[in-house]
């Protein structure tokens, strides 16, 4: 059945016309009245819906039952991901997205081909939550990970997030330096951990000991050096499916 993100809230029984992206990708299929879809609101569970009329640009449904499926990870893993050139970000994200990850700040480093601000990093931004929200409507998830407007590495340690601090959180940086020990020797129990890692090419030693000060422990995946966007789907994969 098909599955389309919501951002109304829902309701059983409710008559609402779609937003826009909704109502595109019904038409899009070619749905017609008394085809049944799946609606999620990003609140938790899943809605089952009919089409009840197909407009020109827009699509009227009757939200159905209310199904109190999760497929959450237990772990809460979010990434910090040094951006990657070109459209390696995307893939990131959309492949982040289907493993999991509870949200993602793309960070600028020293390294980093990719320089946003101001609008074009609104845009960027934008599009990657769109690329977040696809993923969930097709891997099943009902809660969509936020990603978060992109900050300097720098910036982000200087405000370290209160939710990344609570007592049952790790925080580890991908390093090649020694003392690096194994990212789920690490993580352990715990329930919340933030991953950090560089583009191509790493972060450098400075940013890495700005990040140990942080309290960032360096973790690795293995005896080989993987690309950046690589490393942060091999650290969900270990974490998501061991």
């Amino acid at each position: 059945m098909p599955r389309f993100h919501c951002s109304l809230p829902l309701s059983p029984d409710a008559d609402i016309t779609l937003p826009p992206t909704a109502a595109r990708h019904v038409q899009v299929l070619r749905l017609q009245p008394g085809d049944a879809i799946t609606l999620f609101d990003g609140r938790g569970g899943e809605y089952t819906a009919e089409v009840t009329r197909m407009g020109r640009s827009d699509v009227d449904v009757r939200v159905g039952a209310h199904h109190a499926a999760e497929r959450e990870a237990p772990l809460a893993a979010h990434l910090l991901s040094g951006m990657p050139a070109n459209e390696r970000m995307d893939w990131l994200v959309e492949k982040a997205t289907e493993l999991g990850a509870a949200s993602i700040q793309p960070l600028a480093t020293a390294r980093s081909v990719i320089k946003l601000s101001g609008e074009r990093a609104d845009k960027r931004q934008t599009r990657w939550q769109a690329i977040a929200v696809s993923a969930c409507e097709q891997c099943g998830r009902n809660r969509v990970p936020e990603v978060h407007a992109p900050l300097s590495l720098a910036e982000w340690l200087r405000k370290l997030p209160a939710q990344a601090q609570p007592e049952d959180a790790v925080r580890v940086v991908l390093s090649l330096r020694e003392g690096h020990r194994p990212l789920r020797e690490l993580v352990g129990t715990a329930h919340n951990v933030w991953i950090l890692h560089g583009p191509e090419g790493g972060l450098t030693a400075e940013e890495e000991d700005a990040a140990m000060a942080a309290g960032f422990a360096p973790a690795h995946l293995g005896t080989r050096v993987l690309r950046a966007e690589t490393a942060a789907i091999a650290s969900l994969s270990q974490l998501v499916f061991s």
